[in-house]
């Protein structure tokens, strides 16, 4: 791996760290590199149980996918945000677990800024980064960036 992809991996891990679980006054949160955004207010609406109101929606009912992903769970993204969300996971009973970003390796390579990654859920308890090599939704290579609501032991909410 590159001392440029280091450094953007190390600033991600730093910018989550330091963004979860705070609230902006900022009328906007940068979502994507590209612009996309999301307001304090929307952020401030979401719920932390299934379904959150509009303008989230069913990832299943945007693409082809499973309503719960093993791993993930019920995932729910204003379309407006795509393709790196903040998409909100849910488990089995509908109890917000997480907070996801999908960040397209393009990004990551072109080195774009990624600024207030918003957690909509809340505090964070852990992240996780990993890679993808693309799915229905986001069909380009690209990052999961997980901001996990619920301690370690209980991501097993969403295992299966």
């Amino acid at each position: 791996m590159s001392m440029g992809r280091v450094k953007l991996f190390s600033a991600l891990i730093a910018a989550t760290a330091l963004t979860a679980g705070c609230s902006s006054t900022d009328s906007n949160h940068s979502a994507t590199a590209s612009g996309s955004a999301a307001s304090s207010a929307q952020m401030a609406a979401v719920s932390m149980q299934a379904p959150p109101p509009a303008p989230y929606k069913a990832v299943s009912s945007l693409v082809k996918l499973p309503n719960f992903l093993p791993g993930l769970g019920t995932l729910y993204v204003d379309p407006k945000t795509l393709p790196a969300g903040p998409f909100l996971a849910y488990d089995h009973q509908g109890k917000m677990v997480s907070t996801i970003y999908m960040i397209p390796m393009k990004d990551i390579t072109d080195q774009k800024k990624f600024s207030d990654l918003a957690a909509p859920g809340g505090n964070v308890d852990h992240t996780t980064l990993y890679y993808n090599a693309g799915h229905p939704g986001v069909q380009e290579p690209h990052y999961h960036v997980v901001l996990w609501h619920v301690p370690k032991d209980q991501e097993a909410l969403v295992a299966k």
